[in-house]
C-alpha cells in the first residue's frame, strides 16, 4: 500500500501508474479504460478552474452523482487544493439538498444530471453558492459544463512539479470532508473528517485484506456514503482499479463483465444473491441444490479455516452447483466484505455452506469508517472481526462500545454541544452500538436506540430477528414492532417479484398488490416464514402478529437510508393505524 499522508498521496499515486488502468466506465459500446496519466490530467485541469473561480483552502465543493468516473476527478481535484468536499446522496429531496448546501456554506456544487441540477436550483435561497457544474450534456442555465473545464486535460498528463508541489502543502490535520448524517433520527449533521482520520483509517483497516496491484472492484454503493469511498480509496492505493457503475440495477451484468476479484456490498445485496439462487431453484434443481447445502455444511470447519475441502461430495456439489453461484460474482472474487449493518447468521451460514467466507466489518461515519473488520488471518463467523490497531475499545457499563483513536471524527461542522453529547468525559466516542468482546473479537449486538423495551419489561433486539426474516425470498423488508407493547409483532414488505410468482404457481389470480397480500393463502405463507423464524427465539422475542404491506421499501418512497437500512420512525408513522389495530384498544400498552 502507498505511504499515505493525505488523500492527495492517492493521487499522486495514481499518476505514477502513468499508463496502467485505473478505472472503467461504462459506455454504449462496454467497458472503456482511464489510465493513471488520463486521471492525473482531468484531475489539473479541473484544479485550474477552480483556482480561476476563487476556491481556496477550506472551501466547500458538493458532490451529488451517481458513481461514475467524474466523482473521483471532482474528489482529488477540491482536495488537491485544500477543499474541503461535501458528498450528498443522490436520492435527497430539494429541501434537503437545500439544507446541506446552506449549513457547508458550499461554494461550487457538481451534479451528475439533470435530476439533480433541478434539485439545486428549487432548493431555495443558497447564499454561498457561486457555480454550478454538470456532468451531462444539456441546455442548464446559469450553470457550467464539466467537458468543457476538462478540454485541455489531455495537454495537462504529464507529471508537474509545481501540482505535485501543491498536493504536498495539504496537512494530515486539514479537514478533507464534510459528511452528512442521514437524519433519520433529527436534524443531519456533518461530520467532520480529517485527512489523517480517512489515511489512518485506510492504513489500519485494509493492509490484512491482501489487496494488491491488478485487483478490481466495482465501485456501485453510493459514493457519498463512507465505506463506499474508504473502498475506492484503499483499492486505488494498494495498485487496483475500479469500475464505476450508476446504477444498482446493473450490477448483475457487471459482475459477469467486470470479473471484480473484490466484493463489497451492504448485507441486502448479499441476502438478495441468495434469495435469486433459492427463487430459481424448482424441482430437480431445488433437490440437488438442497443436497449440495447439506454437503457444503459438513465441511463447515474446513471453510471457516479458508481452506479447500477434499471430500468427493464436496467436489461434485463444487463442480454441479457453488461454482455456478460464485459465477454470479463474476468468478474471479476472492475477498467478500459485508458492511453498513449486521449481515445475519442464517445468510452467513448459507454462504458459508456454499464455500464463500464473507468478511463482516463494522463503523461509523465518525470513524472513518472502519472499527473493526474480519480479515483473511483472524476470521470469524457472527463477528466483525478485531478491532484495528490505531483503535482502543470499552464497554460501558450498559454494553455499549466506545472508541477512541486516531480515525475518529473531528467532531460535528458547526455543531459543538452536539458533538460534546457523543463523548464521554474523558474522551471517548460514543458508538450508540451494543457489542461484546471474546477473545479478541468483535459482536455487535443491536442498536442501542433500536433496542425495544416490552410493556413487561423485557429488551428485544430487532436487527437479528428481521435478519432470520429476511432469509426467505418472500421478504423483501421486515420492520419489528414492541417498544412499550405486550408482545412483539411485525410488518412486512414483500419481494414482489418473487411473491408474484408464487402467486401464478399457487392459483393466486388477482395482479391488484392490495389484494395479493389480503389473500388468505398470502398471509399462510407468511405466517409461515414468521413461525420459522420464531425458533429459537426466547419467548419475548418471538412474533406474535404480522402485518404484510402493499408496497415495496425503497430509498426512493423513503422507508430506507441509502446504505439500505430501515428508517423505523418513518414506517412506524406511515403504518401507524394497522400496527395500533395489531394491539387494540391502548396500543398495546399496558
Amino acid at each position: 500500500m502507498l505511504e499515505l499522508r493525505t488523500i492527495n498521496d492517492i493521487l499522486a499515486g495514481l499518476a505514477q501508474r502513468d499508463g496502467d488502468t485505473v478505472a472503467m466506465w461504462k459506455s454504449v459500446e462496454g467497458w472503456k479504460p482511464i489510465i493513471g496519466r488520463t486521471m492525473y490530467g482531468r484531475v489539473r485541469a479541473l484544479v485550474a478552474a477552480l483556482e480561476s473561480w476563487g476556491v481556496k483552502r477550506g472551501d466547500r465543493v458538493a458532490i451529488i452523482s451517481e458513481n461514475r468516473w467524474e466523482w473521483p476527478v471532482v474528489d482529488f481535484a477540491a482536495l488537491a487544493i485544500g477543499a474541503v468536499d461535501v458528498p450528498l446522496y443522490q436520492t435527497l429531496s430539494p429541501e434537503q439538498v437545500g439544507f446541506m448546501l446552506r449549513d457547508s456554506g458550499a461554494k461550487v456544487a457538481f451534479v451528475s444530471t439533470r435530476e439533480q441540477y433541478d434539485k439545486v436550483v428549487s432548493a431555495g435561497e443558497l447564499p454561498a453558492l457561486e457555480r454550478v457544474v454538470v456532468f451531462d450534456a444539456g441546455e442548464f442555465p446559469n450553470a457550467e459544463h464539466l467537458c468543457n473545464l476538462l478540454e485541455n486535460a489531455g495537454q495537462m498528463e504529464s507529471r508537474d512539479a509545481g501540482f505535485d508541489a501543491k498536493l504536498n502543502e495539504t496537512k494530515p490535520e486539514e479537514l478533507a470532508t464534510i459528511i452528512y448524517t442521514s437524519g433519520t433520527t433529527g436534524e443531519p449533521k456533518g461530520v467532520m473528517l480529517t485527512h489523517k482520520n480517512l489515511c489512518d483509517n485506510l492504513h489500519h483497516s485494509t493492509d490484512d485484506l491482501q489487496i494488491g496491484k491488478g485487483d478490481s472492484a466495482i465501485s456501485f454503493l453510493p459514493l457519498s456514503h463512507a465505506l463506499a469511498r474508504h473502498l475506492d480509496y484503499a483499492i486505488y492505493a494498494h495498485g487496483g482499479y475500479l469500475a464505476y457503475l450508476p446504477g444498482f440495477d446493473r450490477l448483475p451484468a457487471a459482475m459477469k463483465e467486470v470479473k471484480p476479484t473484490i466484493f463489497l456490498a451492504v448485507p441486502r445485496v448479499f441476502e438478495k444473491v441468495r434469495q435469486g439462487v433459492e427463487g430459481k431453484a424448482q424441482g430437480m434443481q431445488k433437490r440437488i441444490l438442497n443436497w449440495a447445502l447439506a454437503q457444503g455444511r459438513r465441511q463447515k470447519e474446513t471453510i471457516v479455516a479458508g481452506k479447500e475441502p477434499g471430500s468427493l461430495g464436496w467436489k461434485i456439489a463444487n463442480k454441479l452447483v457453488f461454482s455456478k453461484i460464485r459465477e454470479a460474482f463474476g468468478g474471479n472474487a476472492k475477498l467478500f466484505v459485508s458492511g453498513g449493518a449486521p449481515l445475519g447468521k442464517e445468510t452467513t451460514d448459507w454462504f458459508l455452506s456454499v464455500g464463500i467466507r464473507v468478511f463482516e466489518g463494522y463503523g461509523m461515519t465518525e470513524t472513518s469508517p472502519v472499527i473493526a473488520r474480519n480479515t483473511f488471518a483472524a476470521y470469524r463467523p457472527y463477528t466483525v472481526g478485531t478491532v484495528i490497531p490505531n483503535l482502543e475499545t470499552r464497554l460501558a457499563e450498559d454494553g455499549e462500545l466506545e472508541v477512541r483513536g486516531t480515525s475518529v471524527f473531528a467532531g460535528y461542522w458547526k455543531k459543538e454541544e452536539a458533538t460534546k453529547k457523543e463523548f464521554t468525559p474523558d474522551g471517548w466516542f460514543k458508538t450508540g452500538d451494543i457489542a461484546k468482546l471474546e477473545d479478541g473479537f468483535l459482536s455487535i449486538t443491536d442498536r442501542k436506540k433500536e433496542l425495544m423495551k416490552t410493556s413487561g419489561g423485557k429488551y428485544v433486539a430487532p436487527q437479528p430477528v428481521e435478519s432470520k426474516l429476511k432469509v426467505d425470498a418472500l421478504v423483501g423488508q421486515a420492520a419489528l414492532i414492541g417498544d412499550q407493547k405486550k408482545f412483539v409483532s411485525v410488518v412486512i414488505s414483500p419481494n414482489f417479484d418473487a411473491l408474484e410468482k408464487w402467486a401464478q404457481q399457487n392459483g393466486v389470480q388477482t395482479k391488484d398488490r392490495a389484494k395479493l397480500v389480503e389473500d388468505a393463502k398470502v398471509q399462510q405463507v407468511y405466517k409461515g416464514i414468521v413461525s420459522k423464524a420464531n425458533e429459537g427465539l426466547e419467548h419475548h422475542e418471538t412474533i406474535k402478529k404480522i402485518v404484510v404491506v402493499a408496497e415495496e421499501w425503497t430509498v426512493e418512497s423513503g422507508e430506507l437510508t441509502p446504505s439500505m437500512k430501515l428508517k423505523r420512525r418513518v414506517i412506524n408513522e406511515k403504518y401507524k393505524d394497522r400496527i395500533n389495530a395489531l394491539y387494540g384498544s391502548g396500543n398495546g400498552a399496558e
